[in-house]
């Protein structure tokens, strides 16, 4: 068993060594950062969605900024769009689940607002729908997704695609990433303290 899960930590330290040496996807992250700076700058807010871990992923990335991550400020507006409970299960059950995002992002997306979909495969239809209407909204997206962008590729103007196809270690890569961009973030927006 010990030799497993060495196997387990050397796979996800090799799907990281390969995010480190790619220069693209390195600037895309610092690319993000700044879409989000900006956007808070303008008073715009950051939204997130995903499925199942990568909801979990979203909400840890929303509390991020709506929390705080190393400096002690004031709170920037951020939410996971999965929270609400109530509007999550009625939504689902009178419509689709296929239009959970889409319909909130319909109401709440302004335009300049910031959407950040996390979809491993993505291809998550109601992370699609989701980026179809933020565009309609005149929405910033920015897709976190495994190594081929699914369908979501079409729809990010940023695209976050982590060299691997096994979901455990592109979540891995996520969250990394995530936080890699909240604590820059954080830092040009309060400013190096």
């Amino acid at each position: 068993m010990l030799s497993k899960i060495k196997d387990i930590v050397a796979a996800s330290i090799a799907v990281k060594q390969q995010v480190w040496g790619n220069e693209t996807l390195l600037q895309t992250v610092e690319a993000i950062t700044e879409v989000i700076t900006k956007a808070f700058q303008q008073g715009n807010k950051v939204l997130f969605c995903g499925n199942g871990g990568s909801a979990a992923d979203a909400q840890h990335l929303a509390a991020e900024f709506s929390g705080r991550f190393y400096i002690d400020r004031d709170a920037l507006p951020a939410e996971a769009l999965h929270a609400n409970s109530s509007y999550l299960t009625a939504v689902a059950n009178d419509y689709s689940y296929d239009v959970i995002y889409s319909r909130l992002i319909k109401g709440l997306g302004n335009k300049g607002d910031v959407l950040v979909g996390l979809s491993t495969s993505g291809n998550s239809k109601n992370i699609v729908l989701a980026f179809e209407q933020a565009k309609s909204n005149g929405m910033i997206t920015v897709g976190f997704t495994g190594a081929g962008g699914g369908k979501m590729k079409d729809l990010s103007d940023y695209l976050v695609n982590v060299p691997s196809t096994d979901t455990p270690r592109i979540q891995e890569a996520h969250i990394l990433l995530g936080h890699i961009i909240c604590q820059l973030v954080e830092e040009n927006y309060f400013g190096n303290k």
